[in-house]
């Protein structure tokens, strides 16, 4: 029979399987963490994944571990999978708005509407000028950014979506520093395209699916 604290260890480490753990919206899990973090810590160790732990934006989740490259690699836990050019663009455009969010020294979390991040998008979605299309598709987008647990809907607010401080972990600052200087090719792709292509992404061609729940 488990112990309390071997209960407590096991159910942390399928949450994290699961998704991210935040430490407001998961007490139990994020003081395990803190408590027995090398226990659950040895556990992934051993399968090639870290546990990855900022108390600073309080979150955890799990990223695969670069093997060496003499070491045959393990199937990986945290698989990987293509995000379109929609997603891509919305996330880096998201990351932007948290940082100037952050900027202005403005507490809580970063809450914007559907409409605020329609015209986000506007601007570099093919066929611009038809609102019924760009309405579709920054809803799919969204909903797929929900799915990535990027975005969060705010309860009994339908159109209010919190951004996730999790963003932070996948849009880094080399993205964002870049990002200037690829907003022509990202119009130029849009342009070119129905928006759902691969060519374009927030940094990386990918997603580990471990950062979210999927």
């Amino acid at each position: 029979m488990r112990t309390p604290e071997e209960h407590a260890v096991a159910a942390t480490i399928i949450r994290l399987m699961r998704g991210v753990v935040y430490r407001e919206t998961d007490e139990e899990a994020w003081t395990t963490l803190e408590r027995r973090g090398a226990a659950v810590r040895d556990h992934f160790t051993t399968i090639g994944v870290n546990v990855i732990v900022s108390d600073t934006e309080g979150y955890a989740y799990l990223a695969t571990r670069e093997e060496p490259e003499d070491e045959q690699p393990l199937p990986r836990l945290v698989r990987r999978r293509s995000l379109t050019y929609n997603v891509s663009l919305l996330l880096v455009l998201l990351r932007k708005r948290m940082v100037e969010f952050e900027a202005t020294g403005a507490e809580g979390k970063l809450v914007l509407t559907r409409e605020q991040m329609v015209e986000m998008l506007q601007l570099f979605l093919a066929d611009s000028t038809n609102e019924a299309k760009v309405v579709d598709q920054v809803d799919t987008t969204i909903r797929r950014a929900a799915e990535l647990d990027f975005l969060r809907q705010l309860r009994g607010q339908p159109d209010h979506w919190e951004v996730r401080r999790i963003l932070k972990a996948y849009v880094d600052a080399q993205t964002l520093a870049d990002f200037a200087g690829k907003l022509a090719e990202y119009a130029t792709a849009a342009g070119g395209g129905n928006g759902e292509g691969g060519g374009a992404s927030a940094g990386s061609a990918s997603d580990d699916e471990g950062h979210h729940g999927g």
